[in-house]
């Protein structure tokens, strides 16, 4: 048992007072300082108060608390453990008799002194395993405990992800989520985690909580989709097609091309190659078409183009009723706000210009970028309006002070497309390095989708997570939009006639049921993709192998 000494007193000999160092003792040193402090208060005299200070004094030398108390300590760890694991106190890796018997030989033999972690251990397992006997659940603590400094004779608490990059201790391996009881030198190698051996005892034993994994990466499970096929090939236009939208009933979809016209056709007709699924042809662009868009709220139609003009059709009478003039060059990305009558354009002059569609005044500038602008998102929340760049930068601007929220700079390459899905606020951006996932609400990266080498020129995203990234050389990439695994990898069927680097999609979209996929490529045609009716998991299966070793070799990289 410990044991302190303390200094001689003033008024007397050189005496030493040895105190047990036991739980009484604070109580005791607590009863005579309360006991001096009455004689102070009842003494008749400045003698019997000086005595009073004197024997105050004298006893506060002379009882020295204890510097560490087995007793006290055991308490505090047991309230300490409960506290901090309420749930999994149940599923203690309990050690076998064969420790606890271990542990007693050791005090009642006299090998070798029991230490007061040990006991500490013993007692633990002993109540734990009582409890589960007796059917009893633990009592869940509130509040969490921390862990204590390392000393000696003293229970350590540590976290396994803690120890994995110390090498001092580890945990044996057990089942997930489980609490492991280890001691100093009690290694995960193949003695100590195999079924039949027996783990002994250490002195400065730990308590470690396993992680719910095994320490591997977090691999996401994929969801199944069925491959996209080529339904319908439509020649149309005389260039090469540069942009798409579909209007909000989901019956037309608009086509933008090269030879500076733009072409609405009825969706259904369209699917199944009828001749009459041109519905009109509108001519006004005096070059390359390179964004469309449908209003929600009214019958019109904005264009974009290289022409540095920004036009508003009305479909009813098929003319231009508003020009929006303030570019300094081509236009190359258009979009209209989801809930406000604005309209975002951006191309070569490096900004983004926001005009109200009603009074066509320019509202704000937004100037940042030192290239291109390639492709712009709006959101009815901020950021509500997000800019990718031939600079590999990408901004999130707030509408309404017109100014950058935040500049993400992990693009290695130009951003040349961007899309949204509309289950929840995140976006994804398209380089020729990779493509990438973010949050939408304040652009945290979350995840790399690697696996397409080329220049990413259109991304699609449909109601069912599918998303389609499209290159300059024309493959085609489809990919799980939870999870980032590529279910399909093709190419576009050339058209018969055109050359090797027309073989090339520009732009793609999905309808809004999401069954239909439109893609504008380089050979001057429009194509039209559908799932695979007949493909299931069984002849389409996923392949986990790969995806699990894709998953291991991409947390071993270093973004």
């Amino acid at each position: 048992m410990a044991t302190a000494s303390a200094p001689p007193a003033a008024d007397s000999g050189a005496t030493t007072l040895l105190v047990p160092a036991s739980a009484r003792t604070s109580l005791k040193r607590a009863r005579i300082l309360f006991d001096g402090a009455d004689v102070a208060g009842d003494g008749a005299g400045p003698d019997s108060s000086a005595s009073a200070r004197s024997s105050l004094a004298a006893a506060t030398s002379a009882f020295v608390p204890p510097l560490f108390d087995p007793a006290i300590h055991r308490a505090a760890v047991a309230r300490r453990i409960r506290a901090r694991y309420p749930s999994e106190f149940r599923n203690l890796a309990l050690k076998g008799d064969d420790d606890d018997e271990e542990g007693e030989g050791a005090g009642d033999g006299g090998k070798e002194k029991e230490s007061a972690t040990d006991r500490a251990l013993r007692e633990l397992r002993h109540e734990a395993l009582e409890r589960l006997r007796a059917g009893e659940a633990p009592d869940a603590g509130v509040g969490g405990g921390g862990s204590s400094d390392a000393g000696e004779g003293r229970l350590v608490l540590h976290r396994e992800s803690d120890l994995n990059g110390g090498g001092a201790t580890t945990a044996a391996p057990k089942a997930g989520g489980a609490i492991v009881l280890a001691g100093k030198g009690e290694g995960a190698g193949p003695s100590a985690s195999s079924s039949g051996g027996k783990r002994r005892s250490r002195p400065g034993g730990i308590l470690v909580e396993r992680d719910g994994s095994s320490g591997g990466p977090d691999i996401p499970v994929p969801k199944w989709h069925a491959p996209w096929k080529l339904a319908t090939v439509l020649s149309s236009h005389l260039g090469g097609v540069r942009s798409v939208a579909f209007d909000p009933s989901n019956t037309l979809f608009a086509t933008g091309a090269e030879d500076r016209v733009i072409k609405v056709f009825d969706l259904a007709k369209a699917c199944v190659a009828a001749p009459d699924g041109l519905k009109i042809t509108l001519t006004g662009h005096i070059s390359a078409v390179r964004g469309l868009a449908f209003s929600d709220r009214h019958p019109y139609l904005f264009s974009a183009g290289e022409d540095k003009m920004v036009k508003c059709w009305d479909l009813e009478t098929n003319q231009v009723i508003r020009h929006y003039h303030g570019h300094l060059s081509g236009i190359y990305a258009l979009k209209l706000h989801p809930t406000l009558d604005l309209l975002v354009t951006g191309g070569r002059d490096a900004v983004a210009r926001v005009w109200d569609m009603r009074t066509k005044h320019q509202i704000h500038c937004l100037a940042g970028h030192d290239n291109t602008v390639g492709a712009i998102l709006t959101k009815g929340t901020d950021p509500q309006i997000i800019t990718g760049s031939y600079d590999s930068t990408i901004k999130l601007w707030d509408l309404a002070a017109g100014k950058c929220m935040t500049t993400l700079t992990h693009h290695k390459k130009s951003v040349r497309a961007l899309a949204q899905p509309s289950f929840e606020n995140t976006f994804l951006s398209g380089a020729a390095d990779n493509l990438k996932k973010w949050v939408g609400t304040d652009g945290r990266f979350a995840k790399n989708f690697t696996g397409h080498k080329a220049i990413i020129n259109a991304l699609a995203v449909n109601d069912d997570g599918v998303v389609l990234s499209a290159g300059n050389d024309g493959t085609m990439n489809f990919w799980d939009y939870g999870s980032g695994y590529c279910f399909q990898k093709s190419s576009t069927v050339a058209q018969p006639g055109s050359l090797d680097a027309e073989n090339g999609i520009y732009a793609a979209e999905f309808d809004l049921t999401g069954t239909r996929l439109v893609t504008c490529e380089a050979d001057k045609t429009v194509k039209i993709w559908k799932e695979d009716e007949e493909a299931s998991e069984l002849t389409h299966p996923v392949d986990t192998t790969k995806w699990r070793k894709q998953c291991i070799a991409e947390a071993k990289r270093r973004y």
